[in-house]
């Protein structure tokens, strides 16, 4: 009796326990673009962060001498017209377009979160805050950046500098005019949590309810804010870069992919890669990025778990 009940008891101990992150990284592993767009985001990460500490030539150094010279062993991305490095520079700059992306993504989230979650949990508030997310929706986002950026760019810059002035502008109104596609999905996912079983037991024995929705409503909404946050850092790329390439980006000094391709354009005729190599690193970015959200999106499905 003891050893076939110790025949039984074996499988079941030797059975792992599943977690949510396990199943969701099984998933994930699955999806072949999803992990082309990690590895792609891999490489670019580290390349642009431990880059330039193997790859040490002055982003900024001017050499007339070498000026326009195509691609070669010495300059594998090339210089520009004034004989700056053009990898030098890819690879700086890639830091900041970057770190553009995960800070204005950030803000968005912050923002969306928060007024969906108001929205879809407290139904007084759910008309006003729809509706102000709707006028948002309505709003010519460009050109509403655009004049931000023309009344605001001065003023920040004599009080942050040059480079910290245009940064904290770029990242904070992108990331505010960002949040209203995270507040919708966010709001429609907390309509559907707070009716379930365990939202209104925590309601019934008189938990308070601003206590429900910050621990028992919003962590089970973390699965549709981590896809649109993926998606949410290659949009801010996309938008310094279009600033950037109309002139109201970074100063021509902080060398992001958008300014790269802004100092090129008038050169890419006859030298064609000023512009092709930040072009590529801006495309293989965010098409990484949303490789890795269609993924995310999948794993995080209950649906398609096992």
């Amino acid at each position: 009796m003891t050893a076939q009940s110790e025949t039984i008891a074996l499988p079941a101990a030797a059975k792992k326990q599943r977690s949510l992150w396990g199943d969701v990284w099984v998933q994930f592993r699955k999806h072949k673009l999803a992990m082309f767009g990690l590895f792609v985001i891999a490489f670019i990460m580290i390349s642009v962060l431990i880059g330039p500490l193997v790859y040490t030539r002055d982003p900024e150094y001017i050499d007339f001498t070498v000026a326009n010279q195509a691609p070669s062993l010495q300059f594998p991305f090339g210089t520009d017209n004034l004989g700056r490095d053009g990898l030098a520079r890819n690879l700086f700059g890639g830091r900041i377009s970057i770190a553009v992306g995960i800070v204005a993504m950030l803000i968005s989230m912050f923002v969306g979160s928060f007024i969906g979650a108001l929205s879809g949990y407290y139904s007084k508030l759910d008309g006003p805050l729809m509706r102000f997310t709707d006028m948002m929706l309505a709003l010519p986002l460009l050109p509403l950046l655009l004049v931000i950026i023309l009344l605001f760019r001065d003023t920040l810059r004599a009080t942050f500098g040059p480079e910290t002035g245009i940064f904290l502008l770029i990242v904070f109104v992108i990331g505010i005019l960002n949040w209203m596609p995270t507040a919708r999905v966010v709001r429609g996912s907390v309509l559907s949590i707070k009716e379930k079983e365990f939202v209104e037991a925590a309601i019934s024995i008189g938990t308070n309810q601003n206590t429900v929705l910050l621990k028992h409503v919003f962590p089970n909404v973390l699965s549709p804010i981590i896809v649109a946050a993926t998606l949410s850092i290659a949009n801010a790329i996309i938008t310094e870069s279009a600033l950037s390439f109309l002139g109201l980006g970074f100063p021509s000094d902080v060398p992001t992919w958008g300014r790269l391709l802004y100092d090129g354009k008038d050169f890419m005729t006859f030298t064609p890669w000023v512009v092709i190599f930040p072009g590529l690193f801006i495309s293989f970015t965010v098409l990484g990025i949303n490789f890795m959200g269609d993924g995310l999106r999948d794993a995080l499905d209950p649906k398609l778990r096992d």
